[in-house]
Formats: structure tokens, C-alpha cells, sequence
């Protein structure tokens, strides 16, 4: 058979073989990647720990951190942008997001790590809110209570009370988180009120609390670095730390003499769970990241950089008078969209004859 004949009768299988060539030339780096999306909260998803996971299962991880509840449910629901595979969330959301059918049910037994927990963290049907008809919807990840942060310089005795955040010899000189969830169930504890569902008749005196703090604060803050920035710069005496030990050991690595309280009235306090995207379309892949998680070499590393509290390992405690109030775990609230609305009102600056 003449060369001409073959281009002929083959000519047409030159740039298929040109093609299929190429592709075995292109090396895994340059392969497309799955991408697993990570919606987290700061200190969740470390840029090192991420490499480990996306090495070992040739994967690319895209991890979006949130500053508030707002804030996280606003972009899970969000159905204009890619989904999320994989979402943090504490126990309280968690209930909220399936009621709204925004998760999937987990298969456990693609979570062996679950069985490295704590034992009350195995009793799932316990933990309010991640449990459905027989359904698991979230495992447990790490868990801190909201107490005070305060300059050992400027107080030189731990404020025992939630009233220091609203005392005048320290306006302009306090920070305070912004979310309306916490603020309303902060005021009322500070009022003496049931902190998780606020008497229709109490609505405008919590509120108005509220706008005595915004009026005493020098500012309000999201992630824990703002905070701490706003703290070294700002000459602050007092916060309310949302994010707890997590900040206290973040300011203490940062060289500040801060002392930390769980005030008379209490602290609020959250669990933290690892939960899978009704809208995933990797759901095996979030089921390998929450099983990573789960690690202990993960949880130690979370509770060595961010001084929060792991699910396997019992934590160090709180030693030394600092538990002066009960700890309040999160329950559901009686309105989140009228606290948070309200909240904006409060935040805009609206007066207090208004509520």
C-alpha cells in the first residue's frame, strides 16, 4: 500500500492520535482536579493541614472563611455561586440548616475517625440539633465558651460581670462581637432575662441595652485577628470573646497581658460540627474531610494553634477562679430574622426611643 494511500484512508486518525498523545504527555499536576469547597470558620482549615489532605487524595481544597453565622448562612444558601461540599457550623445552625433540607444525612461508616471521640461526643442522639428520625447530620469538631477578654494593666481585678461591657469608665474602649444572635441573648443575660427566648414584652428593653453597648463600644469585630488588632491598637480594656480561649491564646502568642472570666451571669458557649451540603456532588470526598478532621494529629494541631478544644482528647480546663457563671450551651432562639433585623437597626445607629 502507497504512503499516499494510507494518508488516504488514515489521514483522519492523525490528529486523534496527536490528541491522545498530548494527554498521555500531561503530567497529574496539569490534570483537572476535583475541588472540594470548605466553608469554615478561622483556624478550621490551615493552609498546611489542607495541603496534607488535598497530597493524599489528589484533590484541590477551596476553603471560604465566614466571621458570623449571618454570614455562613448566606453563603450556603447562596445558589447563584458553587456549592459547598463541606460546612462548620455550631449545633444550633446545624438544626436550622436541616429544617431547611440544606444538608445531606451522613453515612458513619465512612467516618470511622467518629469512633476515636470522646465518648459523649458518640452519643449523638444527646447533642441537640445534629440527629434527625434516625438520620445523622453532623459530627462534632471542637467547642469553646464566650467569656471576657480584659488588659490585666487597666483592670487589675477580672471583671466578674458581664456589666463591665457597658460601664462608662470604659467607653471607647470595649469590643463587642457583631452578630445579632449573640448580642440579643448577651443583653439579655446582662438584663437577667433568659438568654435563648426573649418575652415578647422584653424585646425593647433588650434591645435598647443593645444600643447602650453600641454606644459604649469602640468598635465591633468579626474574625479573631480583627479583634486582636483592634485590641493592640485601640488601647481596649474589656471585649466579649466570641470566640474564646481561641482569642485569649491568639492575644497571649501575641504578647499582650490579657486575663480571661466567665462572668457571674455565665458564658454562652458552642459546639462546632462538621456537616455535608445537601447540594455536594462529592458527598464520598466531604464524608474523607470530615474523617480527616477527625485525626488526632488535626485535633491536637487545632488545639495548639488555636487553643480550642478538640473532640478527642479531654482539654486542660479552666483553672483558677476563671469559671465565676455557668457555661450556656447555644439553643435555639425564639426569632433569629427579627433579632438580627433588629440588630441592623441597632448597628445603623437608631435611637433607643425607637424600641
Amino acid at each position: 500500500m502507497s504512503l499516499n494511500t494510507i494518508r488516504m484512508r488514515y489521514g483522519w486518525l492523525l490528529p486523534v492520535l496527536a490528541v491522545v498523545g498530548w494527554a498521555l504527555l500531561v503530567s497529574p499536576a496539569q490534570a483537572v482536579q476535583a475541588t472540594l469547597r470548605v466553608l469554615a470558620w478561622s483556624g478550621y482549615a490551615d493552609p498546611d493541614l489542607v495541603a496534607v489532605f488535598e497530597k493524599r487524595h489528589g484533590v484541590r481544597v477551596e476553603v471560604t472563611t465566614v466571621g458570623s453565622d449571618d454570614v455562613l448562612r448566606a453563603k450556603l444558601a447562596d445558589t447563584r455561586a458553587p456549592a459547598f461540599d463541606v460546612v462548620a457550623a455550631n449545633t444550633v445552625e446545624i438544626a436550622r440548616f436541616v429544617e431547611l433540607q440544606q444538608l445531606a444525612p451522613l453515612a458513619m461508616a465512612d467516618i470511622p475517625n467518629a469512633a476515636r471521640q470522646l465518648p459523649r461526643f458518640q452519643k449523638l442522639d444527646a447533642i441537640a440539633g445534629i440527629t434527625r428520625q434516625g438520620q445523622v447530620y453532623a459530627v462534632p469538631y471542637t467547642y469553646s465558651e464566650m467569656g471576657l477578654i480584659y488588659d490585666r494593666q487597666q483592670l487589675r481585678e477580672p471583671p466578674d460581670s458581664l456589666a463591665a461591657l457597658w460601664d462608662p469608665r470604659w467607653q471607647g474602649q470595649v469590643l463587642a462581637f457583631d452578630g445579632g444572635s449573640h448580642a440579643f441573648s448577651l443583653a439579655a443575660l446582662h438584663l437577667g432575662l433568659p438568654p435563648f427566648h426573649i418575652d415578647p414584652a422584653q424585646w425593647g428593653a433588650v434591645s435598647r441595652d443593645l444600643v447602650a453597648l453600641r454606644r459604649n463600644v469602640l468598635s465591633l469585630y468579626t474574625l479573631p485577628e480583627e479583634s486582636l488588632d483592634l485590641f493592640r491598637r485601640h488601647g481596649v480594656a474589656v471585649m466579649h470573646a466570641n470566640y474564646g480561649q481561641q482569642q485569649l491564646k491568639l492575644f497571649q502568642d501575641a504578647g499582650l497581658d490579657v486575663g480571661y472570666v466567665v462572668p457571674r451571669e455565665g458564658a454562652l458557649a458552642w459546639l462546632d460540627c462538621w456537616a455535608i451540603s445537601s447540594r455536594s456532588r462529592q458527598q464520598p470526598l466531604a464524608a474523607q474531610w470530615i474523617n480527616y478532621m477527625l485525626e488526632p494529629q488535626v485535633g491536637r494541631e487545632l488545639t495548639r494553634r488555636q487553643g480550642l478544644a478538640n473532640t478527642l482528647e479531654e482539654p486542660q480546663g479552666l483553672a483558677g477562679g476563671v469559671v465565676k457563671g455557668p457555661i450556656l450551651w447555644l439553643q435555639p432562639l425564639e426569632d433569629t430574622e427579627r433579632r438580627e433585623r433588629q440588630w441592623q437597626r441597632i448597628v445603623s445607629g437608631d435611637r433607643p426611643e425607637r424600641f
